[in-house]
């Protein structure tokens, strides 16, 4: 007799699913940083498994739906890809992807500038989850719309200093100027805003 699994053990199946794919990417991207002598991004991959420990410790009290583990995950491997696979004499995070806006300063839009927003903007996502979540009472209101892209793009900013003391330590790095400094928080700014109307609007339609 062939027995169903329970509904408690399908979410438990997933979140092992996405903690493997993440140890996965994380342990390969790690020896090929190291192999290559990429150290600026060895302080990415240890901020990453503290943001990684701290997603393990809330899981419970948190209940993250998979769906923001897996969209966390994926974030996490953009990010890893971005300053380890090779494209032309650079990497991934300098790929130019559409010639939007062109000047002697910058470039939009590039594959650096589609991460920032993805990533904080599933970063306001997750904020808006936790406050919703702890304070059911603010669902609708709008301390929710506002607080989770606020804090978003207070955490964008503190992954610029991130970026600003693997400078200090490697001073051969990818990370750009300080037009690529404030393209990062523009295009974090945007993800968050988008993320937030998207929920905003599915909100209304299953309210």
């Amino acid at each position: 007799m062939t027995r169903t699994p329970s509904p408690g053990t399908r979410p438990i199946r997933m979140v092992w699913g996405v903690a493997l794919f993440t140890f996965a990417y994380v342990a390969g991207f790690t020896i090929w940083f190291l192999v290559i002598g990429n150290y600026e991004f060895i302080v990415y991959v240890l901020t990453m498994l503290g943001l990684i420990a701290l997603v393990a410790a809330s899981l419970h009290s948190a209940a993250y739906p998979p769906a923001m583990l897996w969209a966390l995950t994926v974030w996490g491997l953009a990010h890893m890809a971005g300053g380890g696979v090779p494209v032309g004499d650079s990497v991934l995070y300098s790929l130019r992807l559409v010639p939007l806006v062109e000047t002697g300063n910058f470039f939009i839009l590039k594959y650096d500038q589609v991460v920032h927003a993805f990533g904080f903007g599933v970063t306001t996502w997750l904020l808006w989850h936790l406050l919703v979540h702890h304070y059911p009472q603010t669902r609708g209101s709008a301390t929710a719309a506002v607080y989770p892209v606020i804090g978003a793009m207070g955490l964008g900013a503190l992954n610029e200093m991130i970026e600003f003391t693997a400078v200090l330590i490697v001073p051969e790095t990818n990370v750009g100027g300080y037009y690529n400094t404030a393209l990062d928080l523009v295009f974090n700014a945007a993800g968050a805003v988008i993320a937030m109307l998207v929920i905003i609007g599915v909100g209304r339609r299953t309210g």
